[in-house]
């Protein structure tokens, strides 16, 4: 298969890119982003092109600026330029020149992926990225998931061109007769990753030829074992933990490594394995709690209570975007639709909303039910009434009520995931299109 060919094989077994909404595409002006753009340009995809001056190799900075800004007008693909203080950004959190950058493109990207409604942002790495990234996570320190190949998707992060070889990139650029520029800095041995790149891996493939080969078929061995891991660990996760609570005696009776098992549960909260063995060795006590990023964990009777901080969200919320699914600090699955397709359902864990509900200056957070909230529910015809009340009903505990989540907008309450829906934006005789959430437990 030619280039063209491969690429579209890749987005469509990977299902990178499964609907006709825009995608951005990050383009700094080398080989490898311009060969992705032009790719999916001739796709016939819906193209956004977004491109970062760091501003940190002078007239050259502004000069890749300029050629992407050729290459846009050449195809008819929008482009969006962002300029960054990157040092700005390092004296803010001590961060290093590589990890400030990246943070800063990626929290744009996130940006733009809302305001352009797009289901995807495409980056452009490559199979030698692959390597690369494994040296560097080897000799870091990491398991299966650091160790293991790229993913093709990582939430809204695609890379339909991790199988391609750089010789093959330049090549269809080269019979295509489009132009790139080389980074001045990629032939320095400066960072991390280009001491990797120009010198240990082409000295290794010297000494053992066919080394990167046997990597790249080992990263693809570990990819398997990564999924099938993970696949283990979702069951795992399903045995012993019910929402917020890990039934730990369950877990220590019946497991033959209750410490790694334990750790991946946890996965996320900051915690190591010297916590992992207080919490294992002090399993039998009740009382006792273990504090984490964002949360603390409190023993009750063999059972390992998950308890958010409030230090974890600001005084109103976590900020949230209905533009896309949501996937932290709660999954929603979120899809937009004619109105001719609605069906209701009973179904607590799925909300509709009127299209309107996402218009100017709409702000939607993710928060925990606070003392006097109220809100609409849906059939009341407007009538408000105490969150605390609707809790009642349910008869929910008072953990089950420390535990819900309020999606909010504009400070109003939408829904409560799981148990009520309100009836501000609810479809009406109006609703030409309505958005579907789907709570995911």
């Amino acid at each position: 298969m030619g280039f063209i060919e491969r690429l579209k094989y890749n987005i469509g077994r990977h299902g990178l890119l499964p609907d006709r909404k825009p995608v951005i595409v990050a383009v700094s002006g080398g080989a490898d982003s311009v060969a992705l753009l032009a790719g999916l340009h001739e796709l016939g995809y819906d193209c956004v092109a977004a491109h970062c001056n760091y501003h940190l190799r002078g007239e050259e900075s502004n000069r890749d600026m300029r050629a992407v800004q050729d290459l846009c007008a050449q195809l008819g693909v929008d482009l969006y330029v962002r300029d960054f203080d990157v040092e700005a950004r390092q004296r803010a959190t001590g961060e290093s020149l590589e990890m400030a950058c990246r943070a800063l493109r990626y929290d744009w990207f996130a940006d733009l992926l809302d305001r352009q409604r797009a289901q995807a942002i495409a980056v452009a790495h490559h199979r030698e990225d692959n390597v690369e990234t494994f040296f560097i996570n080897l000799t870091r320190g990491s398991g299966i998931t650091g160790l293991a190949a790229m993913r093709w998707r990582n939430q809204y992060v695609i890379r339909p061109m991790l199988d391609f070889s750089r010789q093959e990139i330049e090549k269809f650029l080269t019979e295509r007769g489009i132009a790139y520029v080389i980074d001045s800095t990629n032939l320095e041995s400066v960072y991390t990753r280009n001491r990797w790149r120009n010198q240990v891996i082409p000295a290794i493939e010297q000494m053992m030829p066919g080394a990167v080969e046997g990597i790249l078929a080992s990263l693809q061995y570990l990819a398997e074992n990564r999924d099938f891991y993970e696949e283990q660990m979702a069951l795992k996760r399903a045995a012993y933990q019910q929402g917020r609570e890990i039934d730990l005696a369950a877990l220590m009776a019946t497991e033959k490594h209750p410490r790694l098992v334990l750790y991946e549960l946890l996965r996320g909260h900051g915690f190591n394995f010297s916590q992992i063995d207080d919490i294992l060795a002090s399993s039998g006590k009740s009382g006792l709690e273990f504090e984490g990023e964002g949360v603390r964990l409190e023993l009750d009777r063999g059972m390992l209570l998950i308890i958010d901080e409030e230090v974890s969200f600001s005084a109103s919320g976590m900020r949230v975007s209905l533009a896309r699914d949501i996937l932290s600090p709660v999954h929603i699955l979120i899809s937009e639709h004619p109105v001719a397709q609605f069906k209701p359902v009973r179904d607590v864990n799925v909300a509709f909303f009127d299209i309107s509900v996402i218009g100017r200056g709409a702000n939607f957070e993710l928060r925990h039910w606070q003392r006097g909230d109220r809100m609409a529910p849906f059939g009341m015809h407007g009538a408000t009434k105490l969150v605390s009340d609707i809790f009642a009903g349910a008869k929910m505990s008072a953990e089950e009520k420390r535990n819900a989540w309020l999606l909010t907008r504009n400070g109003e309450i939408l829904w409560i995931l799981g148990l009520r829906a309100s009836e501000l934006f609810s479809i009406g005789p109006e609703t030409r299109r309505y958005l579907r959430l789907e709570y995911r437990r």
